[in-house]
């Protein structure tokens, strides 16, 4: 996942936590990681489709967290947003008559569950409470 909505969820759950149950408005929160605020509200609608948020529509509306910081895992935000393998894969089919270019594709699948599994089990090490106590 080398796309960076992981780094923008975390930037905005955080926001949110820091925000102790106030509605945080797209338009802030996109000032704060610089982004555009259509890709904040892209990631909104990602992260309530999750159940890490709820929102409020209408001038005073906003977000918030939907549960504790502490009830949410780094893991779980990762896969809510990771799309396809954090190392990449092929762009082509490799020559099935090759000895390797057969079976690469098999064997980086594997290499690559095996890694991010690794990672998604290291993040689960950590809670959003964990992480925003950093700031």
């Amino acid at each position: 996942m080398n796309n960076g909505r992981f780094a923008i969820s975390l930037h905005i759950l955080v926001l949110l936590e820091k925000a102790n149950g106030e509605l945080l408005s797209s338009d802030y929160m996109a000032g704060s990681i610089n982004i555009n605020p259509v890709l904040v509200r892209k990631e909104l609608i990602n992260l309530r489709e999750h159940g890490f948020v709820m929102s409020k529509e209408g001038k005073n509306g906003g977000a918030t967290l939907a549960k504790a910081a502490n009830q949410i895992k780094l893991g779980a935000i990762y896969q809510s947003v990771k799309g396809n393998y954090l190392l990449g894969s092929h762009k082509n089919d490799p020559n099935p008559l090759c000895e390797v270019g057969r079976d690469i594709n098999r064997h980086l699948g594997d290499l690559y569950d095996e890694t991010e599994r690794r990672l998604v089990s290291e993040l689960d090490k950590q809670t959003l409470a964990d992480f925003s106590a950093r700031f």
